[in-house]
């Protein structure tokens, strides 16, 4: 029975998106109802917290991927191409002044 629900909650998003402290709540739950030995009881909320932070960083790794994709998908415009544009606009804009103010003290 125990076996069942820890896979049940190991597969499902659940247990990625739950708090470290929820996860050790309802692993003492666990615990209590399936009559374990306190060291028992205590490898299992162990094993419960490590499987939770990997099914977190599984997921968010997998959110990331999604996100990174859906913006490329976007076709946006990067804020490191816009800061080089910047600068490029600033030196030409420089050189157009120089280039008036030399054109104007030759005159």
């Amino acid at each position: 029975m125990i076996d069942l629900i820890k896979k049940t909650l190991l597969t499902g998003v659940g247990l990625a998106v739950m708090t470290k402290d929820k996860v050790e709540e309802l692993g003492r739950d666990l615990v209590s109802q399936a009559k374990l030995s306190e060291s028992e009881g205590r490898e299992f909320v162990d094993n419960l917290v490590k499987q939770s932070d990997t099914a977190r960083n599984e997921f968010e790794t997998r959110i990331n991927a999604v996100v990174k994709k859906t913006i490329e998908g976007l076709n946006l415009v990067h804020k490191d191409e816009i800061a080089g544009l910047q600068a490029r606009v600033d030196d030409l804009a420089a050189e157009l002044k120089r280039h008036q103010d030399s054109t104007t003290s030759h005159n």
